[in-house]
């Protein structure tokens, strides 16, 4: 399937999606104003094999009303509305970038680890429930893990990279995965039963990020200034999260474990935030801050 035909299915599903509810002649109208349309209607033909086409790639079924003649979206799942979500976005993301070759030298991008390589292995196992079979270095440890066999349960991106969690067989136990830490990583024959007490959207509810714990969530309120309160409304650190602003400083509450990867991410904010709650976070922040200071006193 070519990037063109993709680009005009993410067109379609993002202007019937802006509009809810849009007739033909009005999505007529936008399809001749945009960059595909050159100035014409989009024909009968073409809207029905794009109609599946969306159906097929992005599992949103396109509907008419036949009462008022109007194109809709039907209701989607939270979860699957933001895994769509994610794929227009990167695919629109990818339409953009490829039509700035011109001037590459003038666009830097972050560069992360890849994880294409095993990605289309991994959810074809998520697909048919089937077990992995590959090898792991930790950044743990020193030498690499041989042989792991692997129930893919779900994945998830964190911070630009994929992760991978499931039931370890040989532990017997749910563990989470680097994609980029994998060699190896191939689909074996054996299938699985997935454990149907395993409920993957509570999974990582109540974490920070990929670090899962038995602890118990804790209520967590972060002070900041008026300033930084900006950035949190705009990305917020939990999907929990909730902004009491006073005159000269917010309160963000929210609801999570206390997970090494929270403490490092607010580590990183620096004097710009307090932790106000629980005590046991506050006396781990004050604990990091003394230990990274007493390097800088040794060596005065």
């Amino acid at each position: 399937m070519s990037k063109e035909l993709i680009n005009r299915y993410v067109w379609l599903v993002d202007t019937i999606r802006r509009y809810g509810r849009i007739s033909r002649k009005e999505l007529d109208a936008c399809w001749r104003r945009s960059s595909f349309g050159d100035g014409r209607p989009m024909p009968r033909r073409t809207f029905y094999n794009y109609r599946q086409g969306v159906e097929q790639l992005f599992g949103l079924n396109i509907e008419c009303d036949t009462t008022t003649y109007e194109y809709y979206i039907s209701e989607e799942d939270p979860h699957d509305r933001s895994v769509t979500d994610w794929l227009l976005d990167s695919s629109a993301m990818s339409h953009v970038l490829t039509g700035a070759r011109d001037v590459a030298g003038k666009i830097f991008l972050e560069e992360v680890p890849s994880s294409r390589a095993f990605l289309g292995v991994i959810i074809d196992a998520l697909r048919e429930n089937r077990r992995l079979k590959f090898d792991y270095h930790s950044y743990t440890r020193s030498k690499p893990t041989s042989g792991i066999v692997f129930e893919p349960y779900l994945l998830k991106i964190f911070r630009q990279r994929w992760y991978v969690a499931g039931r370890n067989v040989a532990e017997g136990r749910i563990k989470t995965y680097a994609l980029d830490r994998m060699n190896s990583c191939v689909m074996t024959t054996d299938s699985f039963t997935p454990d149907p007490t395993f409920n993957a959207e509570s999974y990582f509810h109540d974490a920070f990020g990929i670090v899962v714990t038995e602890s118990e969530p804790r209520s967590v309120v972060i002070r900041t200034d008026p300033r930084q309160a900006k950035y949190f409304r705009a990305l917020p650190l939990h999907h929990s999260q909730e902004e009491m602003v006073h005159d000269e400083f917010s309160d963000f509450h929210m609801q999570l474990r206390l997970t090494d990867d929270f403490v490092a991410e607010l580590l990183s904010y620096g004097p710009r935030i307090q932790v106000i709650a629980p005590p046991e976070l506050k006396a781990r922040m004050r604990s990091e801050y003394q230990q990274a200071l007493s390097l800088y006193d040794s060596h005065a």
